[in-house]
């Protein structure tokens, strides 16, 4: 078969003509995916700049660390983050750039090459027995000599966080009880110098009635909504605006053990308005919607307002709510007769 000299000029020009995908430096994989644990510390994760958090990791090496990012690890960091399209190299790239972050603090372990080589030498080869010495006539015992003296250790110091407080005395990433709706004063969002917000209702005040919850502030507002103790006002200028509530329950099937999600709109319509999601965040169709926990992680999708307004993802069974139905094995033939 003869290729012509066109077909080959037309090859060569469309190959030259190939956009070439410019890999991402480390720093832009840890911005867009790392940072959503690495800057907080969140679920353990050791964080950026931080030499006390990395220190027993790098002292595994560096291999080490690139398989942790690569395959994942058993404390519940998802392979590369959760964005298994990512080659290897813009991976790898990313824990060099938080390594560099603590360089002067801590130092990557090096392999002992000489020291494992010498050791393994002592294996293959052992020592050639000594000759020992003829025996001589037992010499008196000396006297004992008196015990050693031991310097008592000193006392354990305190690890403390940024703030000065005890890094042992609770989960550093839950606020404990006595921090949780403070009073607007005390909160960190209203000014205090302002008269006003001493006027305000304090939140424990104002929520003492209402349904419990186990995350967020506290409160289990759709139970609230559904008891009637609460009335939210549905258009902001007129006050007799009904809302138009959807009874549908999307069902998204996961892999895995996990149980599959339910979307009920009722709960969500009974707030907001469909143009909230539709279709700037929720594309109304079947199968348009690409949805994981690692862009819920990074405020996209559901994230949009779950763990900002909404209860945060630590509540997995709120969405997590379908069992899978287990496939039975078929019922065994009758005996042939």
């Amino acid at each position: 078969m003869k290729i012509s000299n066109k077909f080959v000029a037309a090859t060569v020009a469309l190959l030259l003509a190939a956009p070439v995908i410019a890999q991402q430096s480390g720093k832009d994989v840890y911005t867009k995916v790392c940072a959503t644990c690495h800057a907080t510390g969140l679920a353990g994760a050791p964080r950026y700049g931080n030499g006390a958090d990395w220190a027993p990791r790098v002292a595994t090496g560096l291999p080490a660390l690139y398989q942790s990012a690569l395959k994942g690890t058993p404390k519940g960091m998802p392979a590369k983050g959760g964005h298994l399209t990512l080659p290897d190299g813009e991976v790898k790239a990313a824990v060099d750039y938080m390594l560099a972050s603590v360089k002067g603090a801590v130092k990557v372990a090096e392999p002992k090459k000489a020291e494992e080589a010498k050791e393994a030498k002592e294996v293959k080869e052992p020592k050639k027995a000594e000759a020992k010495p003829a025996p001589v006539a037992a010499a008196p015992a000396p006297a004992a000599a008196p015990a050693p003296v031991r310097a008592a250790s000193p006392a354990p110091v305190a690890q403390t966080t940024a703030s000065g407080e005890d890094i042992n005395s609770f989960n550093r990433l839950l606020k404990p009880a006595s921090k949780r709706n403070l009073p607007p004063p005390e909160d960190g969002i209203h000014d205090p110098a302002n008269d006003g917000t001493h006027a305000l209702q304090p939140p424990l005040a104002a929520f003492a009635s209402l349904p419990k919850s186990m995350s967020g502030n506290r409160i289990n507002w759709v139970e609230a909504l559904g008891q009637k103790k609460i009335n939210p006002r549905y258009d902001r200028v007129d006050p007799k605006a009904e809302p138009i509530v959807m009874d549908l329950n999307i069902v998204r099937e996961v892999k895995g053990s996990m149980p599959d999600v339910v979307y009920p709109h009722k709960q969500h319509t009974e707030w907001l308005d469909c143009s909230n999601c539709h279709p700037a965040i929720f594309v109304p169709q079947k199968g348009a919607n690409q949805i994981s926990m690692a862009a819920i992680l990074l405020g996209e999708k559901c994230g949009v307002c779950h763990g900002k307004v909404a209860f945060p993802v630590s509540e997995c069974r709120n969405c997590h709510s379908k069992k899978k139905e287990m496939a039975r094995s078929p019922a065994p033939a009758a005996a042939a007769k």
